[in-house]
C-alpha cells in the first residue's frame, strides 16, 4: 500500500479558531501551524485560490513546519477558469474595467502569462524545502467534458512542470455514462491525477463518489454531506460532521485506493469549527 497522508483544507478557518481545537499557547499564526503540524503530516492552502500568495509567505510556511511535513496549494481561480476578482490580481496587471470580477479572456495574454509566472514562482521557498506536494486545479461547474477543456488539462501540466498538478471536476459530464471510462483513460494516458470527491448528490451535476488512481498520486477530498450546499455562506456550505460510522465505512475504500498508487492525500474540507480537524484525526486512526 502506498503512503498516506491525511490533512485538512485549513488551519486558520476563523471558527476554527474560535472551536478551542487550538491550546491557549497557540495565540500566533506560528505557533498555530507549528501546533497543526504537531498532528498532522498534511495541509491544503485553500486561501491561494482568492488571492495568489506571495514567496515571503510561502518561505514562512516552510519555515515553520517540520521535515517532511507537505504542502498542497489551491490553483488561483483566474487559472481554472472562475471568475476573480479584480482587486485580488497583481496590481500591475489589473485590466482597466468597471467590472468587479474578469476572466482569463479579460487579461492582455501577456498579462495572463505574468499570472502564471508569478503565481508559481511564489511557491518556490516549498520546493527548496522539499515540502510541495500537488497544485490543486479545481474547475468550475460549466467546466464540462469537451475537446478543449482536455486540452487545457494538458496545458497546465506543461505549465507546472516539474511541479504536479491534480484535477478537481464539478460537473457530472465528465462521469455520465460511458464518460467515465473516456475520462479515466485519458487521464491514465497522460498520467494526470484525479481527484475523488465525496460530496452532496441529489444537486445540481453532482460528481459521484469515483475512487481512482490515474497517476503515482491518488487524492481524495471530502466536501461532507451539507443539506445546505448551494448556500453562499461557506460555513454553512461545508458545515457537516462526518460520523464514526460514514468514515469507517470510508476507510477499506481508502486502502483500496491507496494501494493503487506510490501515495495518497486524504483532505477534510468540511472547514468549520474543528469538524475537519476531528474527521480527519478519526480517518488517521483508521487508515493506520
Amino acid at each position: 500500500m502506498g503512503e498516506i497522508k491525511v490533512g485538512t483544507a485549513s488551519w486558520t478557518d476563523r471558527t476554527l479558531l474560535e472551536s478551542g481545537w487550538y491550546p491557549a499557547g497557540a495565540d500566533t499564526p506560528e505557533k498555530r501551524l507549528g501546533f497543526y503540524a504537531e498532528k498532522f503530516p498534511l495541509v491544503e492552502v485553500d486561501a491561494t485560490y482568492y488571492s495568489p500568495p506571495a514567496e515571503q509567505t510561502a518561505a514562512l510556511w516552510a519555515e515553520r513546519t517540520p521535515p517532511g511535513f507537505t504542502f498542497n496549494i489551491k490553483a488561483f481561480s483566474l487559472l481554472t477558469g472562475h471568475p476573480t476578482k479584480v482587486s485580488a490580481l497583481y496590481k500591475d496587471l489589473r485590466p482597466e474595467t468597471e467590472k468587479k470580477n474578469v476572466y482569463p479572456g479579460d487579461l492582455e495574454p501577456a498579462a495572463y502569462e505574468q499570472v502564471w509566472e508569478r503565481f508559481l514562482s511564489a511557491l518556490q521557498p516549498l520546493v527548496d524545502a522539499g515540502k510541495l506536494g500537488a497544485l490543486l486545479f479545481q474547475f468550475p461547474p460549466w467546466f464540462t467534458i469537451r475537446r478543449s477543456n482536455k486540452q487545457y488539462l494538458l496545458e497546465v501540466q506543461r505549465r507546472v512542470r516539474p511541479l504536479r498538478a491534480v484535477y478537481e471536476f464539478r460537473h457530472a459530464s465528465w462521469f455520465e455514462g460511458g464518460n467515465r471510462d473516456e475520462t479515466l483513460e485519458f487521464l491514465r494516458e497522460h498520467k494526470l491525477p484525479y481527484v475523488s470527491v465525496d460530496m452532496p448528490q441529489g444537486y445540481k451535476s453532482p460528481i459521484p463518489p469515483v475512487l481512482a488512481a490515474t497517476a503515482d498520486l491518488a487524492v481524495v477530498r471530502f466536501h461532507g454531506h451539507s443539506e445546505k450546499w448551494t448556500s453562499n455562506d461557506i460555513h454553512e456550505k461545508f458545515g457537516y460532521l462526518y460520523t464514526d460510522r460514514e468514515l469507517k465505512d470510508w476507510a477499506p475504500k481508502l486502502k483500496k485506493l491507496a494501494s493503487q498508487a506510490e501515495q495518497m492525500h486524504v483532505l477534510t474540507n468540511n472547514c468549520y469549527s474543528d469538524y475537519a480537524q476531528r474527521n480527519a484525526g478519526q480517518l488517521i486512526e483508521l487508515l493506520t
